[in-house]
């Protein structure tokens, strides 16, 4: 990839348009981008990520949000924001442009609207010497750059824009925020997924297996249960091998113990079964002794009876008989009750009837009644087409009338409609006032939303700001207490240590032995030897110093290296929220929350307006095409009222001619129909009368002569005689149960067990009673028992049929769960196979960390003159797992000591060879995609000048194969050492760029 021209207009502290030649500044290999602090050198190179991706880089990616702030302030109101950027990458000129949203003045009165935002993408073809369109849309060009350059935002912005402090951080961060960032770097979340897996797939398989220890449990508990209390459950909890085999061993012997107390169930059983066999037939003797005495007994007493109801019996006879004879005269008495009944219903019908007619008809005959039916029925025949008429009058009438209703209606409608037009105007300019108001409301919200999440994270970058600030005191006093303690410890070693050197011969002396050479002169005699003084510092007061020194001096950079750490933060977070007061940023976010809320409140109705204006121009279409027809229908009316007073004109005067006397045809004719009806009711009454009248007296004189010959001498005393079937059944059954009694009991009598019984003393089986339930308790116990045994036999049997069956289940289950879990304690470090105690993702970045350790070692070296090296290491950390240590190897001491204990001069060059070397392996993981510009952003003025030269040699043997370099610094000594310049000039209207020795 190599950037040819950045064209930016209003974006950052640029307020016009500014220009970058790429291709001049490359020509030199290294150039220098400087510029006092806040001019906006940073800017440039957001710039150039913006128009590859749509968004800046790092932390300033959240505070621009999604591109509002890009603008700049200097800006005119006019001028839009723009950055285009010439670029040749995989071997295609390409030409981006992207303009993110703005906030423009209106066209159309006062306020301002935001625009979206617009992204180009063109091609160069050479063939033709033209620039081609390739694409406007924001997704597809965003694809097309990525696949293009082969990696994200992220990895751009870490291997061409080289941000020295994170590698500073990287080189001081733990094991795990360097996994953070070369997982970002490298796209090892697969392999994190596949942990995630294999954890996933453990408890799955590790709950179906509880489930089936635990459903084998609940079976063992029934089983316990069904046992009762004889089986011991096992020890071992779900999810621990051993259960099933517990759980079947258990079970065959609790079946085994259920048999057993089955065969003892059994026994006792029939022993049961043949006592109460013998106290049965002792029962059933004494039963039949007192059942032969009682029948004895209650046949005495019911010829006692058959003695006493002799007379009764024979009334009884009687009364049957005269019954007979009554029976022949009983159709006849139901003849004339008949007739009887018949000649009362029709007499009174007749009376009713004559009651109804006029005085002329009371005492005419049926055929005088008839006659005079006919003639009124004749006469009402006359009237049909008057009533036909009578009634289309009545129905003009009512049209007539619903005419008039229409017309009152249509009146009122009109008025409505015309008062409610009258208004429109004014309504539908009120609606359209509510409209704009609420959706200027709607866009001042979204353009409150994007100023306020910046502006919270601002507050909150604030806070921490503060919070840093009281810790970098704590820790800078700490890091004065522990270097004054380190000076006091090794001024106070070095003394001892003196000391000793100055008393040293009397500790030799001490150790001389008469006739021994001494260790110094090699004297065998010792005439003086030197004697200790007071005070006198041995060995091991001197190395306890020296230890007390080297644990203040550990303590000491510690101590610096927090600080260390802390300023950091400090300046990340000042970065973030700049110098305002917390205080101040806290009332800003308030008033934004206020202002948004209150914004929000007010766009909420544009729904309910647009709704109300749809309705009211619904309402407006309604009434206009109401009025219209009421119109039509007006006109319709008159010609049907004219019609309808023509008509109604020629029915009354024939209607006056048919009603007569009566006030109408109808009233006329419901009176002959009355009169018809009455006549014709009267002569069917009195000719049923007659013919009933008629019928009794013939039904009087059989029924005479009918009890004459029965032997009755009046037709009531034959009546009286009849007796209903009820009476005589009960009659015939006292007759037929007496016959049947007087038979029977001379047989009882005569029985000779019956009669011989009745001999003997009353049984008495209440002591049988006693012995015979007694044995029956006691075979009903044994049965229970017995079937209690057979149940428990046969639910056990059952019971460790599914025991076996869910073992066999199991089995599968717990082997695959065994494998899984193996897995996954494998790639989650877990395992003891896995001696490193290493992730499997931990294990892929380590690879990655020490391709780029071997990358940057190659530029570390020369830029430290061959003495540092970078070397990943697998030491183990934390928790006992290995981590992503990188070390950093002396070859002055030949030492290997971790990368935080770097001087601040040293931990420039290791991470800018980190950047580097980063640098050359992302872009191999992203398909070698040739990166012919870097960009590497301060850190500069932590070096001496041999140092700096020795950096620089690196830097500019980039060049190599056409590659430039540009460096981001704004060391006054860069400016003298590189001669191709982009400066950034700040000034009261916005920064300005300037380009120097580019030829």
């Amino acid at each position: 990839m190599r950037l040819h021209r950045l064209d930016i207009t209003a974006f950052g502290p640029f307020g016009g348009t500014q220009s970058v030649d790429f291709d001049a500044l490359s020509a030199a290999g290294l150039f220098l981008l400087h510029g006092p602090t806040g001019a906006g050198k940073t800017s440039v190179l957001d710039a150039v990520c913006y128009a590859l991706y749509g968004a800046v880089p790092g932390a300033r990616q959240s505070v621009s949000g999604q591109g509002l702030t890009l603008r700049s302030d200097h800006a005119a109101p006019g001028t839009r924001t723009e950055v285009r950027l010439d670029l040749t990458v995989a071997g295609r000129r390409l030409e981006i442009t992207r303009q993110p949203p703005w906030e423009r003045p209106k066209k159309r009165g006062a306020g301002t609207t935001v625009e979206k935002a617009q992204t180009w993408l063109r091609e160069y073809d050479a063939t033709t010497g033209t620039w081609k369109d390739l694409s406007r849309s924001h997704q597809e060009v965003g694809e097309e750059i990525t696949q293009l350059l082969g990696m994200s935002r992220e990895q751009f912005c870490q291997v061409v824009l080289l941000p020295q402090g994170d590698f500073a951080r990287f080189l001081r961060a733990d094991a795990e925020t360097r996994g953070r960032l070369l997982g970002r770097l490298f796209d090892t979340q697969r392999f994190a997924d596949v942990e995630k897996h294999l954890a996933d797939r453990r408890r799955s398989t590790e709950a179906r297996v509880r489930d089936g220890d635990a459903a084998l449990l609940a079976v063992a508990h029934r089983m316990q249960q069904a046992a009762g209390g004889a089986m011991d459950l096992p020890e071992p909890q779900p999810g621990e091998p051993g259960l099933a085999e517990a759980v079947l061993t258990a079970a065959a012997v609790a079946r085994s113990t259920a048999r057993e107390q089955l065969a003892v169930a059994d026994c006792r059983l029939a022993a049961a079964e043949t006592a109460q066999a013998a106290a049965d037939q002792a029962l059933q003797e004494a039963r039949e002794l007192a059942r032969l005495q009682r029948r004895f007994a209650e046949a005495r007493e019911r010829a006692e009876r058959l003695a006493e109801q002799a007379e009764e019996h024979r009334r009884a006879q009687a009364r049957r008989e005269r019954a007979r004879k009554a029976e022949t005269v009983a159709p006849a008495l139901e003849l004339r009750q008949a007739a009887d009944t018949e000649y009362r219903a029709a007499a009174q019908a007749e009376a009713r009837a004559r009651a109804l007619l006029p005085d002329g008809f009371a005492d005419a005959g049926a055929a005088g009644l008839a006659a005079a039916a006919r003639r009124a029925a004749e006469e009402l025949g006359g009237l049909d087409a008057a009533r036909r008429a009578e009634r289309r009058l009545a129905e003009l009438v009512a049209e007539r009338a619903d005419l008039d209703r229409q017309e009152r209606a249509d009146e009122d409608a009109l008025r409505e409609a015309e008062s409610w037009l009258a208004e429109w105007e004014s309504t539908r300019a009120a609606l359209h006032t509510r409209i704009e108001a609420a959706q200027e409301a709607a866009t001042r919200a979204e353009q409150l939303a994007v100023q306020r999440d910046p502006a919270r994270r601002r507050l909150v970058a604030a806070r921490q700001r503060d919070q840093f600030a009281r810790d970098t005191e704590e820790a800078q006093a700490r890091a004065l207490a522990s270097r004054e303690h380190a000076v006091r410890a090794k001024a106070h070693w070095l003394e001892l240590k003196e000391q000793r050197l100055n008393g040293i011969a009397a500790e030799l002396a001490a150790r001389l032995v008469p006739g021994e050479p001494c260790a110094v002169c090699g004297a065998t005699e010792h005439p003086a030897p030197a004697r200790r003084g007071a005070g006198h510092v041995d060995r091991e007061a001197e190395e306890d110093a020296l230890a007390a020194y080297q644990r203040a001096e550990e303590r000491r950079a510690e101590d610096e290296r927090r600080l260390g750490v802390v300023r950091e933060a400090l300046a990340a977070a000042t970065a973030e929220a700049g110098d305002t007061p917390t205080d101040r940023l806290a009332a800003e976010v308030a008033e934004l929350e206020e202002r948004y809320a209150e914004a929000r409140r007010e766009a909420s109705g544009l729904h309910a307006a647009h709704e109300e204006l749809r309705r009211a121009e619904q309402e407006r279409e309604q009434r206009l095409a109401a009025r219209q027809e009421a119109t039509v229908r007006a006109a319709s009316r008159a010609a049907r009222r004219d019609t309808l007073e023509r008509e109604r004109a020629a029915l009354e005067q024939e209607l006056t001619q048919a009603r007569g006397d009566a006030e109408s045809v109808a009233a006329r004719a419901a009176h002959l129909e009355r009169r018809t009806a009455l006549l014709t009711e009267a002569a069917e009454a009195a000719r049923a009368a007659e013919e009933s009248a008629a019928r009794l007296k013939d039904a009087d004189g059989r029924l005479a002569e009918a009890a004459f010959r029965a032997g009755f001498d009046t037709p009531q005393d034959a009546a009286a005689a009849l007796l209903d079937d009820t009476a005589h059944r009960e009659l015939q059954r006292r007759l037929d149960a007496w016959q049947t009694e007087e038979a029977a009991v001379p047989a009882v009598l005569a029985e000779a067990d019956t009669a011989a019984a009745a001999q003997r003393p009353p049984a008495d089986h209440a002591a049988v009673d006693d012995a015979e339930a007694a044995a029956a308790h006691r075979v009903r116990e044994a049965a229970s028992a017995r079937d209690a045994a057979a149940r428990r036999c046969a639910e056990l049997d059952r019971l460790s049929a599914q025991a076996a069956d869910c073992a066999r289940r199991l089995a599968p289950l717990r082997e695959e769960y065994d494998r899984v879990a193996r897995l996954a304690a494998l790639t989650a470090g877990t395992s003891a196979d896995n001696s490193r105690r290493m992730r499997l993702e931990s294990y892929v970045l380590a690879a990655r960390l020490e391709q780029v350790a071997a990358a940057a070692t190659v530029r570390l070296r020369r830029m430290s003159s061959g003495r540092y090296t970078l070397v990943h290491s697998d030491d183990r950390t934390g928790r006992g797992r290995s981590g992503l240590g990188l070390h950093v190897v002396d070859a002055w001491t030949g030492r290997e000591r971790d990368t935080a204990t770097l001087s601040g001069g040293e931990t420039f060059f290791a991470s800018l060879a980190l950047a580097l070397g980063l640098a050359d392996v992302v872009t191999e993981e992203a398909g070698g995609i040739r990166l012919d510009t870097l960009f590497i952003d301060e850190g500069f003025g932590s070096l001496d000048d041999q140092t700096l030269d020795e950096v620089l040699d690196v830097l500019d043997s980039l060049r190599e194969r056409d590659r430039s370099v540009g460096i981001v610094s704004h060391v006054p000594d860069l400016r003298r050492r590189i001669h191709a310049q982009l400066e950034v000039v700040k000034g009261r209207s916005g920064s300005v760029l300037r380009q120097r020795g580019t030829g």
